[in-house]
Order: structure tokens, then sequence, then C-alpha cells
């Protein structure tokens, strides 16, 4: 086919070494949006009803990318007619006001602890990333928040703690608002490598020489430790006791642990009856005949206003350091509990029941758990003062 025969064909189609292109000048309206004048494309193709149709592919697509550049040149038909419309289309919360908000649909009955941990890890977000709109910040900007608290020490479990609660008010927020958008702290990934801090049960002799201290001692500071020991409740879990929880007739001294407005407990399965042996027998024992006519259990740290957990901890802690060369802090009487039931084979599942954790497994909801008398005969297993258990000298120490 002749060169004149090509043209004929398609106007913008050219042979070279038996290789056709694709060649078009560019036009004059839309020449500066290019480099050059001319568009030269290889079509990779000797075959002319190959080449044509690419070249008429080719062609309608610049057409319509001209169409385009030209429409941009050109001001808006009847621009003067399209209502105007407000600045955003929605709502906007900021993540202070977000705060606000969560603290006061969730925070009825909560103690202290709640609120100012709201405040403070919020308050994180916002030093690191700006007081913005919750659905502004991005996925990127929760990594970036996560690197800030990495940076300044924090172990693993407490920016997850943190992170909990930042997704918390977010979503709270989201919902309140019926805010279109993303919770952009939902799914940030921890490093593996972050340290984690793990608190380490205290060794048994240990706890029998504390035990022994708080003998010596006999004051509701001490009282409130010797029950720990022995139980494995949680702080504020026997910091919320009444007097008229702790139950000493009967054949079996307990503990009946139940949620009051001033101390909510941590779980459902945290509501639950407590076997009393050993030191934390001669420790209730002391709490419900002290001399002072308040219905609480440690009137120093609780009233129907609310528990002063920090400042318990703070002020056991110090005194467990004091007598103990291990890392021993209130809570690590739980770990220890466990351990100490482990060794005596107790099953899983009353451990579980005896501490108020969550047992996994569809069935370990069936039925009313283990009775009073069997937590009963194997806390008494691990107990090293069972000589404690209601003799005539301590009822009224």
């Amino acid at each position: 086919m002749s060169k004149l025969m090509y043209k004929y064909t398609h106007s913008h189609l050219s042979v070279r070494s038996g290789i056709f292109y694709f060649v078009r000048r560019i036009l004059v309206d839309v020449r500066q949006h290019y480099k050059a004048d001319r568009i030269s494309l290889g079509l990779r193709t000797s075959a002319i009803s190959k080449a044509v149709r690419a070249a008429q592919s080719i062609n309608q697509r610049l057409e319509d990318y001209w169409l385009v550049l030209r429409l941009q040149q050109i001001d808006i038909p009847a621009i003067n007619l399209v209502r105007e419309s407000p600045a955003e289309s929605q709502p906007s919360i900021n993540l202070s006001e977000a705060r606000d908000l969560y603290l006061k649909l969730k925070g009825p009955g909560r103690d202290k602890t709640f609120f100012m941990g709201a405040h403070r890890n919020i308050g994180y977000v916002i030093k690191a990333l700006g007081n913005n709109s919750v659905t502004a910040y991005s996925s990127t900007d929760a990594a970036k928040f996560r690197d800030w608290l990495i940076d300044r020490g924090m172990a693993k479990n407490t920016v997850s703690r943190i992170f909990s609660t930042v997704r918390a008010v977010i979503n709270l927020a989201i919902k309140e608002h019926g805010l279109s958008g993303l919770n952009g702290f939902a799914g940030t990934f921890m490093p593996d490598g972050l340290r984690v801090k793990k608190r380490k049960p205290i060794p048994g002799n240990t706890i029998e020489y504390i035990q022994q201290k708080c003998l010596e001692a006999n004051d509701d500071r001490r009282w409130l430790v010797a029950l720990l020991s022995d139980t494995g409740m949680r702080l504020g879990e026997a910091i919320g006791l009444l007097k008229s929880d702790i139950i000493l007739t009967g054949d079996i001294p307990y503990i009946d642990l139940k949620p009051y407005a001033w101390r909510r407990l941590k779980t459902t399965g945290s509501q639950r009856k407590i076997p009393l042996v050993g030191i934390a027998l001669w420790a209730a024992q002391a709490i419900v005949n002290q001399p002072s006519q308040s219905p609480f259990a440690f009137p120093r740290y609780c009233s129907e206003q609310g528990h002063k957990t920090n400042s318990a901890s703070a002020a056991l802690n110090k005194w467990l350091k004091n007598q103990s060369s291990q890392d021993a802090v209130v809570h690590s009487f739980r770990h220890s509990i466990r351990d100490r039931l482990r060794e005596v084979e107790c099953p899983f599942d009353l451990i579980d029941q005896q501490g108020g954790w969550v047992t996994n497994g569809v069935g370990n909801s069936y039925g009313f758990g283990y009775s009073l008398e069997a937590m009963n005969r194997w806390m008494k297993r691990i107990s090293k003062f069972g000589h404690y258990q209601r003799t005539p000298s301590n009822m009224n120490a």
C-alpha cells in the first residue's frame, strides 16, 4: 500500500520501516499544556487494519481530553444561579468536646480515676496532634501519636490503654452526633517489640513475712493488705466494702462482694462470695470490730462520695516496698493467688471464680459455679496462717 493510501485510510497514520505510527500536531488552543507541538506514538504493528483501529482510539481519547482542557478555560455557565451552601454539610465536634460528652454520658457513678484517666489520655492526643474535629484524625495521625507515646518511654500495655480511651471517646461522639467518617484510632498497629511491663507474683516466703508485719502493726492499712493477700481481691473491691458485706456467722466466714453506687465492679463475674481463710479472716474480724461508727470497712479511703483507690495504692505500695526487696505492689497479690492455687492443683475455673476473672468457653456460663464450701477447701490449702481462723484470742483483734 502506498504512502498516499495510508493517509487516505487515516489522516494521522504514518509508517517507518514497515511499522505504523500515530502522528498529530497539537492544536494551538491546548498547546500550552504540552512540551512539544507534535505527538508521535509507535503503534507496534505493520497491519493496516490494526493501525487504523488504534489510531482512531488514540485520536478519540485526545479529542476528549482536549475538550476537558478547553472547558476548564471558560467561565462556568449560569454560575450566578447556583444556590449558596454552608461551609460544612455536617456538624463538627472537636476532641475536647467529645471528651466532655463521654464523661457526661459514661461518668455517672464512676470514681475520680475514670475522670482523671479520660482527661489525661485525651490530653496526650491534644498535646501531640492538636484539638481537632474527631473525624479529622487519620490513621497516619494515630500512628504518629503511638510513636509519640513510645518515645516517652511508655510500655505497650500503657499505650494500648490510652488508645482504648481515645477510641471510645471518638466512637461515642460519632454515634451521638451522627457524623460521617471513620475513627482514625481504630485498628492502630502496636509493634511487638514494645517494652511490656509484666507484674510479677510475690514469692510465698515474702507473703508470709508481709503477713507477719501486718499482724504486728494491726491497723486499718495493714488489715487491708492482709485481706488482699489471702483473698486475691482487687484493691478497689476491698476498699468499697461495707462492714455488713463481711459475714462471720455460720460455718464458713466469707465476703459478699457486690456493686455499690460509690464503687462499681469491673465485670459481672466480679460479683461473688469470697471465703475468708488465714490472715484474711483475722483482718475481716478486726475490720468488723473496729471502733469506728462508719458502715464502711475502710472509712479512711471510702465514703458515699466515692473511694480513693489511688491514695490507698500509693500508701500501701510505699509500705510494701520498705518491707521487701521484691518489686511488690498490692496488685501483685492477685497474681500470687493464681500461682498459689496452681501449686495445689486447683481447677482453673475455680481460680477464676475466686478472683473474679472472666472464664472463657460457653460451658463455663452454665450452672452456678463452685459452692462456697468447695472454694473454702481449696483456699485453706494455700493459707499459712490457719491457726488464726476464728480462735477466741483474735475474735476481738
